[in-house]
């Protein structure tokens, strides 16, 4: 088997884990083991990297494109990139991929027996954003969610020896309220490539159009609407949260990282008075803090 450690990231795919410093909730932090580590950066190499394809966010030079045999006539066709992608994907369970972070991500797979199917998801979840631009009812966006997000913390029970039925169902609504509230966080980021993640059903029932969500500011009925989707994500992260106290050790510290990552994040649109529109709220690390502790205090009690 080879070591993850054997392969070393060039400038694209360094700037790519790089982004794991950016999210609401901790990737793989120091406290925990250093083979654990390495299996959380390796997968949140690929799912940073989709998304990246997804949303045309790759790093100037077409170092992507090259590592996965993509013309530079065709690097800036999403598609096409995810296809190109989703091959080289399949040649980590089947052969010898080429992409260096596929090539990182396959000592992972191989350690953990990790099938393709969360992997796969992940590339659907990307390639409907090319599709996909608006989600007219609450179930239609939990479909996406499915795709987009639940992937992940299976992944990380997966990586981390715990998986079970009732884990999975926690994990999948945590992962569901982490995306619905990046999505609260980025309404305007969004807007700009053309997507809308906000129900078109709710919107029309707080009399939001598009023009509202390009406002420099949100309207009263912006916020409200806002603030009724911020409330669905907190009931999914507390239908989540037992999960963390179903586990022990480093790992219930992780967890409650990523619990404490989307309530921090929600505390911070709503300091914003549910206005997301100037910019993306975020917590700081002193409330973030203060929510992990809230977060295992509640474990402990359950537990």
């Amino acid at each position: 088997m080879t070591p993850v450690r054997d392969v070393r990231p060039g400038p694209s795919s360094r700037a790519t884990l790089d982004k794991a410093a950016d999210e609401n909730f901790p990737v793989a932090p120091f406290f925990l083991p250093r083979a654990w580590r390495d299996d959380l950066m390796a997968v949140y190499g690929f799912a940073r990297l989709v998304d990246d394809i997804g949303d045309g966010d790759l790093a100037p030079g077409g170092a992507d494109a090259r590592h996965l045999g993509v013309a530079p006539a065709d690097a800036e066709d999403r598609l096409v990139m995810l296809d190109a992608f989703e091959a080289d994907l399949l040649r980590v369970f089947d052969g010898s991929p080429h992409h260096p972070l596929l090539r990182a991500l396959r000592p992972t797979v191989e350690r953990c027996a990790l099938t393709p199917g969360p992997f796969l998801g992940l590339i659907a979840a990307n390639r409907q954003d090319q599709r996909v631009r608006r989600y007219e009812t609450y179930e239609d966006l939990l479909a996406y969610c499915e795709l987009s997000a639940n992937p992940v913390g299976r992944l990380v029970l997966a990586i981390t020896g715990t998986t079970s039925p009732e884990r999975i169902r926690r994990s999948d609504a945590i992962c569901t309220a982490l995306q619905i509230v990046e999505h609260l966080q980025d309404v305007k980021e969004d807007l700009g490539r053309d997507r809308i993640y906000l129900p078109a059903e709710d919107m029309s029932r707080f009399h939001v159009t598009q023009a509202d969500l390009a406002a420099p500011r949100g309207s009263a009925s912006v916020r409200a609407l806002v603030a009724f989707e911020a409330e669905r994500a907190g009931s999914l992260l507390n239908e989540g949260t037992p999960l963390v106290g179903s586990v022990h050790g480093r790992l219930r510290l992780l967890l409650a990282g990523f619990v404490a990552g989307g309530r921090a994040a929600l505390d911070a649109v709503a300091a914003a008075g549910h206005d997301v529109l100037p910019g993306p709220p975020k917590p700081t690390k002193a409330r973030l803090v203060r929510e992990v502790g809230a977060v295992l205090r509640r474990a402990r009690r359950e537990g």
